[in-house]
């Protein structure tokens, strides 16, 4: 049966950066949206590159915690011919 892996402290403390620096860069997308409109309707162009990134920061969350090992991956490595 194949374990979790269990995070590493550089992997949590890289995922606390990334999550960090999504949060800052968003708000600054949404914050400089609409500057220029004087009224008018604006197209929200940030919302595609927040829910965007927003994909990539949950695919980082589930990598770093919701990884199992491969059971298979030392069978694979040995008909491979790597582990000799």
């Amino acid at each position: 049966m194949s374990q979790k892996v269990q995070a590493t402290g550089k992997q949590k403390s890289m995922l606390m950066v990334h999550t960090v620096v999504f949060a800052l860069i968003t708000a600054l997308t949404w914050m400089t949206y609409d500057k220029g409109a004087n009224g008018h309707w604006a197209y929200p162009w940030p919302a595609w590159t927040t829910a965007a990134w927003a994909l990539f920061l949950l695919g980082h969350f589930c990598i770093v915690y919701s990884s199992y090992e491969d059971s298979g991956y030392k069978d694979y490595r040995h008909q491979q011919g790597y582990d000799a």
